[in-house]
């Protein structure tokens, strides 16, 4: 879990502003302080050692703020030892006779890697200490925390809801507590929005990405030397949010980063093919996910006439508008053009005998249709010719 608190002073009659954080060691919490220093805040960082396996994420973090330092970046560093108390939970995280789930990190079996009631009591260490920053300087205090939605499958303390619940009970709980207020600034993001935030904060601070996160650590299964497996749930999550931004993990695994991306891609795909032979049905997988082609003619949205948008399938990303339609009289729905921001993909595809370019959804790779040059020259002069089975209309929304 990744926590700020930050709250506004005054020293020597100049304005700063404080921030009090939880910094695990991982890529959330550090792109946090990063994001905090980057908004001129001074940063008081709170590290839980709590008899985590991956104990080298506190050792990682210290790394880190002694380099933040050497730059001139004032980070004070406090480890908070919560072993005795959290000893006596149950969880694959603290129990040495457990192993480590591998595999995707949506996956069922990763629920053993959740230890009960840890944000919970992360948060209540962050509020005392939050609250009595604001009652000591009669200042607001921001809690802000580093969740996204990444987690919220299989940690529901990372959860919107869960935080709402956890303010109301701190409020209730506190005298003074009106100074202070929860924000979850990456609640809507992942793990690849968060690195491109990070990739901000590094260049505006003039220092190295690569090396600030070389010394972090995510993975829940590193071995004796630190390198991380490359295979846990969290592992799997990172490297695809490096390949998604196009960047070279610069954390040490066991294996090449060439490996580990291979297997990261492999369980992704395999996680998703899973997911979507239980939500589509036979032809709207045969179309999306195998690239198949429907009948002529038979297609739901061919003739439709309503306003409203078209999103894929497979992952609700608005593809078309009913402002981009016209009737072709090919047998297919076809577009002039798409969606402001669907930035449908294009192959070149030499399957059937012929040279053709394929079109396929830039948010999940699923397989959408072909686009021809023989389109109403007003608009350019293409045709998408898309299959019904690819597309989910919602009218109205135009």
């Amino acid at each position: 879990m990744e926590i700020i608190a930050a709250n506004t002073q005054v020293d020597g009659g100049r304005l700063m502003k404080i921030a009090v954080m939880a910094l695990s060691g991982g890529m959330d919490s550090t792109s946090l302080l990063l994001r905090l220093l980057n908004e001129g805040y001074q940063v008081y960082c709170i590290s839980y050692e709590y008899g985590q396996k991956h104990r080298i994420e506190i050792d990682r973090s210290i790394i880190n703020i002694e380099y933040l330092n050497s730059k001139g970046m004032d980070v004070v560093h406090k480890i908070v030892d919560l072993k005795s108390a959290m000893g006596i939970f149950n969880s694959s995280l603290l129990d040495n006779d457990s192993v480590i789930p591998e595999g995707h990190y949506e996956e069922e079996q990763m629920k053993s890697t959740v230890v009960p009631n840890r944000n919970a009591i992360f948060s209540s260490i962050i509020y005392g200490y939050a609250l009595s920053i604001a009652v000591k300087e009669n200042q607001k205090v921001i809690i802000a925390l580093g969740v996204h939605s990444g987690d919220h499958a299989i940690y529901p303390d990372c959860r919107p809801q869960f935080y709402n619940a956890l303010e109301h009970a701190f409020q209730i709980g506190n005298w003074d507590s009106e100074k202070v207020s929860f924000e979850l600034p990456y609640i809507d993001g992942d793990k690849e929005t968060i690195l491109k935030d990070a990739l901000v904060s590094c260049e505006d601070l003039s220092i190295d990405f690569d090396t600030i996160f070389a010394n972090t650590n995510t993975s829940y299964n590193p071995d004796q030397y630190g390198r991380s497996s490359g295979k846990s749930g969290a592992d799997i999550e990172r490297i695809l949010a490096f390949n998604a931004i196009g960047r070279v993990d610069p954390v040490e695994y066991v294996d090449t980063w060439g490996v580990v991306l291979s297997n990261a891609i492999a369980v992704e795909i395999k996680h998703k093919d899973e997911y979507y032979r239980e939500k589509l049905t036979d032809l709207q997988y045969m179309v999306t996910r195998q690239g198949g082609t429907e009948r002529a003619y038979t297609g739901i949205y061919d003739g439709e006439k309503r306003d409203g948008i078209y999103r894929c399938i497979c992952c609700e990303h608005v593809l078309f508008t009913s402002e981009n339609k016209y009737d072709s009289g090919c047998g297919w729905p076809a577009f002039h053009s798409e969606g402001e921001g669907a930035g449908i993909r294009r192959i070149p595809d030499s399957s059937m005998g012929m040279l053709r370019v394929e079109v396929r959804c830039s948010n999940c790779d699923s397989h959408l249709g072909h686009v021809f040059e023989d389109g109403p020259r007003a608009y350019g002069g293409e045709r998408y010719c898309i299959n019904s089975a690819s597309l989910d209309f919602e009218e109205g929304l135009n």
